[in-house]
């Protein structure tokens, strides 16, 4: 029978094991990627957001003081002081980089952004619009963001199959503008 003193060593070798070497390779982020969660905490002191995924992973996310609310009460980084837990919100998640980072914050429901739901008939991303029919059977054309026309997904519409979107908006100069689509669960 072994010592003690020579068990621990052996546990640890067997429990630590590395990464696999794939993963390791893999490239740093380099499109951009909204991701869909609650907020959980904010650390303005240490420039950081926790969020909950829709998927119940808790991830956290660096931002700088540049960083852009859209749907909040207050402008910029002043914004996150008044996000309550559970706050439905999208993440925008920057261009490269080890650290997750966040470039930009969209607040939706009832403290921010307005929502609609309804068949995409167009997407047009050199024009950055988006064409939604509604239930109602009205069709109107959202003016999309950078952003959401960049992360908007290239297969909508393939085959011309009707997609069933819920599409987060602001008015902005008496338009609507897209910040965030995805599809209808």
């Amino acid at each position: 029978m072994k010592p003690a003193k020579y068990i621990a060593p052996t546990l640890l070798g067997v429990l630590f094991i590395p990464p696999a070497a794939d993963a390791q390779d893999r490239p740093p982020l380099t499109e951009p990627i909204a991701l869909e969660g609650t907020m959980t905490q904010v650390h303005k002191g240490a420039q950081t957001v926790i969020v909950t995924t829709t998927d119940g992973v808790q991830r956290a996310f660096h931002f700088t003081k540049d960083l852009i609310v859209h749907g909040g009460k207050k402008p910029g980084v002043d914004a996150l002081e008044g996000l309550r837990e559970g706050t439905t919100v999208v993440i925008h998640e920057g261009r490269g980089g080890e650290q997750a980072s966040v470039d930009e914050i969209d607040v939706l429901g009832d403290e921010g952004l307005k929502i609609g739901e309804g068949i995409v008939t167009d997407i047009n991303r050199r024009k950055k619009e988006i064409t939604i029919r509604y239930d109602s059977g009205k069709t109107e054309t959202l003016q999309m963001t950078t952003r959401a026309a960049d992360e908007s997904p290239a297969n909508l519409n393939a085959n011309g199959e009707a997609t069933r979107i819920v599409v987060y908006y602001s008015n902005e100069d008496g338009r609507k503008v897209a910040h965030y689509f995805r599809r209808a669960s």
